[in-house]
């Protein structure tokens, strides 16, 4: 079952961890590369865009941070 954006912003809000099988492990020679799901990347940039254009809402600001962190 696939989550909607506002549940994945819930999730990342209140639970970070419960979005840990959106992010896979990948080796690229001796790098150890974490690389985000299709859905979870799309919605990276989605909200990076927002926050370029200013129209990005506190909650997204708030998600947006919990992934970068």
């Amino acid at each position: 079952m696939q989550r909607t954006n506002c549940e994945a912003s819930l999730a990342v809000l209140y639970k970070p961890s419960s979005l840990i099988h959106e992010i896979q492990l990948e080796k690229v020679d001796s790098w150890n590369l974490f690389k985000f799901s299709e859905s979870l990347q799309l919605r990276m940039e989605n909200l990076l865009e927002k926050k370029k254009a200013e129209q990005i809402t506190p909650d997204e600001i708030t998600e947006l941070d919990a992934s970068e962190s």
